[in-house]
């Protein structure tokens, strides 16, 4: 085992909530590598991430969970491919893969023991599927920066990464909602955002994710995305990541992706809004809800949702984690 990854338990309160929380295993059982809440099957995969070889023509879009990642998928695989609408669109998880998702959704471990069980090379085994890819690779990811390749972390590489945060008001309410959909959260918002600002879900501690990927906002390989501005200004954020990939959009281009990426758009097209990953996903563990991936994508939902005590909270949290760092939410 690597030394540069160092694995421990939960701390008792967060094996609690876990444990009470959530009713499936995979979950559940989970564990700390490097600080990162983590299921226990990553220790199987960190060093082959850690050490994967990284080229010079990747394309990253990194984020912690529900910050607008599909949607900048999307944009980015599109100014990437010169705003081409003639292609033909394939399902977002193969042109666009994630990379740990075997691991986090339970696929690998489903896999080691049912190995007759079919199940697209993208989701049985998503570390060896993007590395195998042919070049360019477009690859997503939720990892903080310390565990992605030492190859980005060093800055050994040309390869391009296009980071998305999101406030984080509206990442846990969007987190909420994408547990119920896929997770089988058993309890109300409240005590989802208590584990939240606990930081004992998946890829937690949320500012460590988020700070890990500014710190590096000055490499000229990174590029930090803000959700909001994508909402509020999606015309200029085109612009601003088509520079960043050496592209000049023209204004027909442009106005073709705005209509292009629309919620209604994206929430519609069965290639982007991981129906495919979905079905596959309910098929093989035991989930009843209803709903899909991408939802609303809206700015200030926690306004409604959140009891102003809870608010406090969070105002609290985010001031004391912020201080000094020059980044604003």
């Amino acid at each position: 085992m690597s030394k540069i990854l160092n694995y421990s338990k939960l701390d008792e309160k967060s094996e609690r909530y876990l444990k009470d929380y959530f009713k499936d295993k995979v979950h559940w059982n989970y564990l700390k590598c490097n600080g990162v809440s983590l299921p226990e099957s990553y220790q199987f995969f960190g060093e082959q991430i850690l050490n994967m070889d990284v080229r010079d023509d990747d394309i990253w879009v990194c984020s912690f969970p529900k910050s607008g990642t599909t949607w900048t998928q999307e944009m980015v695989w599109r100014i990437a491919n010169d705003v081409n609408l003639e292609l033909e669109l394939e399902d977002i998880a193969l042109r666009f893969p994630s990379l740990e998702v075997s691991l986090t959704y339970g696929f690998w471990e489903l896999k080691s023991k049912n190995p007759d069980i079919q199940l697209p090379d993208h989701i049985s085994n998503s570390v060896d599927y993007v590395e195998k890819l042919p070049s360019p690779r477009f690859i997503k990811t939720h990892l903080p920066f310390k565990l992605l390749p030492l190859k980005l972390q060093q800055n050994k590489t040309n390869a391009k990464i296009v980071y998305v945060v999101r406030n984080p008001r509206d990442t846990c309410v969007s987190f909420y909602h994408h547990y119920k959909l896929l997770v089988r959260y058993n309890k109300d918002f409240e005590k989802f955002c208590e584990m939240f600002l606990h930081g004992c879900l998946k890829y937690e501690p949320y500012w460590e994710n988020v700070l890990g990927f500014w710190n590096q906002r000055h490499n000229p390989n990174i590029l930090i995305l803000k959700f909001e501005d994508m909402k509020k200004d999606l015309r200029s954020v085109l612009i601003k990541t088509a520079n960043f990939f050496g592209k000049n959009l023209t204004e027909d281009q442009i106005q073709k992706l705005i209509v292009l990426l629309s919620l209604q758009n994206m929430r519609e097209n069965r290639s982007i809004n991981q129906e495919p990953f979905i079905e596959i996903y309910k098929k093989w563990f035991p989930v009843n809800s209803e709903g899909k991936f991408i939802r609303c994508g809206g700015i200030d939902q926690w306004k409604a949702d959140m009891s102003p005590e809870m608010i406090e909270k969070f105002k609290k949290w985010e001031k004391e984690n912020l201080v000094g760092t020059g980044l604003t939410l």
